[in-house]
């Protein structure tokens, strides 16, 4: 068998398939007693013509359901491929004697996959080969995507006789940055007031009182600690009084008190986080920077401590989809220890938590930067209180009355922002203890300095200045 009559076989193999019409070239057997020639290769849903330099008068195939023959002559022989796989065929001639042994080898058409595979995925470095019934793919492709695409493809030929040994070029690595912002502002105000008298009526002591705030003085008429036993006039305020103005007379035998409690606070909460993590393409990435909290659990077997983390957290699997564009799959959360809010169960006390979170899938591209999460709250209350017929007395009946007022603002940001990277060497990274600077024995006790790096910087920062946030 030479080359020349083996290629004009296959292209007659393709011309019959496709009904052009085209000279007729044949591939002709070697006579090879007993032993086989060389393999025949025929693609699959395809016919491949053989002609053989000898008449033969009997033709068998080991498998017909791999590959079909028929005689078109005595010296030719119509060989249709059926599915993928291996057989023989026998070719025997007029005297019963042995011409030839052909393995026929039908794979998939790889011809009309690779045609497509160019017109689908145009520029791609894709090789494609056959091994045994199934396809093989290798070579370098530019995406994940691609890839995925290129296998789908290939399903289609060869089912799951598939094997990938492709690589996705560029850069696969992800380093994902997650800003948490919160800003908390609350501003109350407080106003009541107190009175109070004591004295003698008709040889026998009289006391009586009345409040509207949380001094000394109580509606019940519970004077015992309004006034000092000496009867001096002198008015006592508690050191847990704030914004608290006492006034105290005397008048013949009666003694009068007043309270004025006036008090007005402001505040401001930051909460800034910034946690970063790098993945591989495809890849699940954990992060926690906090700790965990024991929780005791009561069962039938007794009690048993469990541990929930809180602190940042962040789980998010990232996924190059093509070129620079980024699929990121994101879990993100801020949590706090509350101890505002404790629960008491069997002796022990456990406090709540406070958490920020956010679950969510985006796209996008590299550098660019998505607010997944964001949370505006407004509480407003307030609260007037008052001695009945009293507080409703003009001018003067503001001394019958206590009014609160209350108002927390907080607004909660999430912004994640993605990077392809890639590896470096180790001296290009800057590390936080590099700018800390261990103190000599004299700038320790002459000057007093504890270290020369970031700490001290910090340590001249001045605080001050306006507080709250801008909402736009």
């Amino acid at each position: 068998m030479n080359m020349k009559s083996f290629f004009g076989a296959c292209a007659m193999g393709v011309a019959l398939a496709s009904g052009v019409s085209v000279p007729l070239f044949a591939e002709t057997l070697r006579i090879v007693s007993g032993t086989g020639s060389t393999p025949l290769a025929v693609p699959m849903n395809r016919a491949v013509v053989v002609e053989s330099d000898k008449p033969f008068s009997e033709l068998s195939i080991a498998n017909p359901g791999i590959a079909d023959v028929t005689t078109l002559s005595d010296k030719t022989i119509y060989v249709l491929g059926k599915v993928p796989g291996r057989t023989t065929m026998t070719v025997l001639g007029a005297d019963g004697a042995l011409l030839s042994n052909v393995e026929v080898q039908v794979t998939p058409d790889i011809a009309e996959f690779k045609e497509r595979l160019k017109q689908i995925l145009p520029g791609e470095n894709i090789e494609v080969r056959t091994a045994n019934d199934g396809i093989v793919l290798s070579g370098t492709v530019s995406s994940s995507s691609k890839l995925d695409r290129a296998l789908d493809l290939a399903k289609r030929y060869a089912g799951d006789r598939v094997s990938n040994l492709m690589n996705v070029g560029g850069t696969q690595q992800v380093m994902l940055k997650v800003r948490f912002a919160e800003m908390q502002r609350s501003v109350s105000k407080n106003l009541a007031s107190s009175l109070a008298m004591k004295g003698t009526v008709g040889g026998g002591n009289a006391q009586t009182g009345v409040s509207t705030g949380t001094g000394n003085f109580t509606a019940n008429g519970a004077l015992a600690n309004a006034f000092p036993s000496s009867g001096d006039g002198t008015f006592p305020i508690s050191s847990s009084t704030q914004g608290a103005l006492g006034l105290g007379f005397t008048v013949g035998n009666m003694e009068f008190g007043v309270l004025l409690e006036a008090l007005e606070s402001k505040g401001m909460v930051r909460t800034l986080a910034e946690p970063n993590l790098t993945a591989l393409s495809g890849q699940q990435a954990k992060f926690l920077a906090g700790g965990e909290y024991p929780i005791p659990v009561v069962s039938d077997n007794g009690v048993s401590i469990e541990y929930k983390p809180f602190g940042v957290e962040m789980t998010f699997v990232p996924r190059v989809v093509e070129g620079d564009l980024i699929n990121l799959e994101i879990a993100a959360a801020v949590s706090a220890i509350d101890t505002s809010v404790t629960m008491t169960n069997n002796g022990t006390t456990v406090n709540a938590f406070k958490r920020r979170e956010t679950s969510t899938t985006v796209e996008m591209r590299d550098g660019e930067s998505f607010a997944i999460a964001g949370l505006l709250q407004d509480d407003f209350n307030d609260l007037n209180s008052q001695i009945p017929w009293l507080g409703d007395v003009p001018v003067l009946g503001s001394l019958f009355r206590s009014t609160a007022f209350e108002r927390k603002q907080s607004e909660l940001v999430i912004i994640i922002t993605p990077h392809l990277v890639t590896p470096t060497h180790g001296e290009a990274l800057a590390l936080p203890t590099d700018r800390v600077r261990l103190p000599s024995e004299s700038e320790l006790f002459l000057r007093g300095k504890t270290e020369g790096g970031a700490a001290g910087e910090v340590a001249k920062q001045d605080f001050s200045g306006s507080y709250g946030y801008v909402m736009e």
